[in-house]
C-alpha cells in the first residue's frame, strides 16, 4: 500500500454520512472515530486519507449493523464481509471467486445483485434490480464493486484491469473521483448499469491463505480504496514517476515525457483527456504527502511546508487552502498540540 497512498474526496464522505442520516443515526461520533473534522465538510475540495475513509466505512457499517450503509431493504449485517472472505478464500481461481463474492452478495441483499456475464473477451459485472426497486445512486452501485472487485482483486493478488463501466443513475458530484476509481471510460444515464473487466483473471490462482485473510481484514477497506484504483492511465505513470524520487528532484514537463517516451505536447493531451496537469498530479501528491504528515502528529506545520516544498509556511497555507479549501490545522488529529 506503501506505493499507493493518497486520498478521497470529501464528496464520497458526504455520501456516506447521507446514508447513516437516511436510517435516522446521528452520524457525528462515526467521524469522530475515523478522525474526520466536522469542518472539512464544508469545504467541497477536502480531502480525507484513505485510512480515514476506511475506518468511516467500518464506523458505519458498525454502526448501522449494516455493512451496505442501509442501501439496500435487507441489511447486511456486521460480519457478512469477514463471511464473503471466508467462502471466497476456498476458490480456486478468478472465476471461482467472483462467483462466489457475487453469490455471496445476492444472498444477503434483496435489491439488487451483479450477474457475471462471461465471453473470451471480457467479463461483466452486470447490476439487477428486482422488479419494483427504484434505480439506486451511484455510491451503491460503488459500495457493491468495492466490496467484490477489492476482494477478488486481493484473492488473486492483482488489480484486474477495468476497461468500461456505465450505470443507469446520473453523474453524482463525485463524478471526477468515480472515474479515478473505476476507469477513465465511465458513463453515466446508460441504458443498463455494467462494470467490465479484463478476462485474465479468471485463470489466475488464488494465492492467499487464512493467515493473509487475517491481515488483510485488518486494514480493509483502506487497503483496497485507493490500491485498486485504475494503474493503466498516463496520469497513474506520471504519478508513480514522481513517486520514485524526491520532490526537490521532480523533473518538468518536457524532461518527463522524455522519460517516458512520448512527446511533451502528446502527454499533455492525454492527461487533459483524462481531467489532469501535471501541475495538477504534482498539486495532489504535494496535498496528500501534507495531509498524511498532518494527520500523524509527527512534525511542525513549518517543518511540513518545507517537505512538500515551500520555503515559507504561509505560501504553503495559502496553497493548501487552494487545494483543499481548509486551513492545515484542520486537518490535525483531535488534541494534537503540534503548531
Amino acid at each position: 500500500m506503501d506505493k499507493e497512498k493518497g486520498t478521497i474526496a470529501v464528496s464520497l464522505v458526504e455520501e456516506a454520512i447521507r446514508c447513516v442520516e437516511r436510517c435516522g443515526v446521528d452520524p457525528a461520533p462515526m467521524l469522530e472515530q475515523a478522525g474526520i473534522s466536522p469542518q472539512l465538510l464544508a469545504s467541497p475540495q477536502a480531502r480525507v486519507s484513505s485510512a480515514q475513509y476506511g475506518a468511516l466505512w467500518n464506523a458505519v457499517g458498525s454502526g448501522l449493523d449494516d455493512e451496505f450503509f442501509g442501501q439496500d431493504s435487507h441489511a447486511m449485517r456486521s460480519g457478512s464481509f469477514i463471511a464473503m472472505c471466508q467462502a471466497a478464500l476456498t476458490a480456486r481461481n478468478g472465476a471461482q471467486a467472483i462467483a462466489r463474492t457475487t453469490g455471496f452478495m445476492r444472498l444477503v441483499l434483496d435489491d439488487m445483485r451483479a450477474d457475471v456475464d462471461t465471453t473470451s473477451e471480457r467479463v461483466r459485472l452486470v447490476y439487477r434490480l428486482n422488479e419494483g426497486v427504484g434505480d439506486k445512486e451511484m455510491f451503491a452501485y460503488a459500495t457493491y464493486f468495492i466490496l467484490v472487485y477489492g476482494v477478488v482483486c486481493w484473492l488473486v493478488g492483482r488489480r484486474i484491469p477495468v476497461r468500461a463501466a456505465r450505470f443507469r443513475c446520473a453523474e453524482p458530484a463525485a463524478g471526477h473521483e468515480y472515474r479515478s476509481m473505476f476507469c477513465d471510460d465511465l458513463r453515466f444515464g446508460e441504458s443498463e448499469s455494467y462494470v467490465e473487466l479484463a478476462p485474465a483473471f479468471l485463470e489466475l490462482p488464488v494465492i492467499q491463505t487464512p493467515k493473509s485473510l487475517k491481515t488483510f481484514l485488518r486494514n480493509a477497506p483502506a487497503s483496497f480504496l485507493v490500491k485498486y484504483r485504475n494503474p493503466d492511465s498516463l496520469a497513474a505513470r506520471v504519478r508513480r514517476a514522481l513517486r520514485s524520487r524526491s520532490i526537490s528532484e521532480w523533473p518538468g514537463a518536457d524532461a518527463l515525457a522524455a522519460e517516458l517516451r512520448i512527446a511533451e505536447a502528446t502527454m499533455r493531451r492525454k492527461l487533459k483527456r483524462e481531467g489532469e496537469t501535471y501541475q495538477s498530479i504534482k498539486d495532489a501528491l504535494r496535498r496528500d504527502m501534507a495531509i498524511a504528515a498532518l494527520q500523524s502528529g509527527g512534525q511542525t506545520i513549518a517543518d511540513i511546508a518545507v517537505a512538500v516544498g515551500f520555503a515559507e509556511p504561509s505560501a504553503f497555507h495559502r496553497a493548501f487552502r487552494k487545494w483543499t479549501g481548509a486551513r492545515p490545522t484542520d486537518y490535525r488529529p483531535v488534541n494534537t498540540g503540534r503548531a
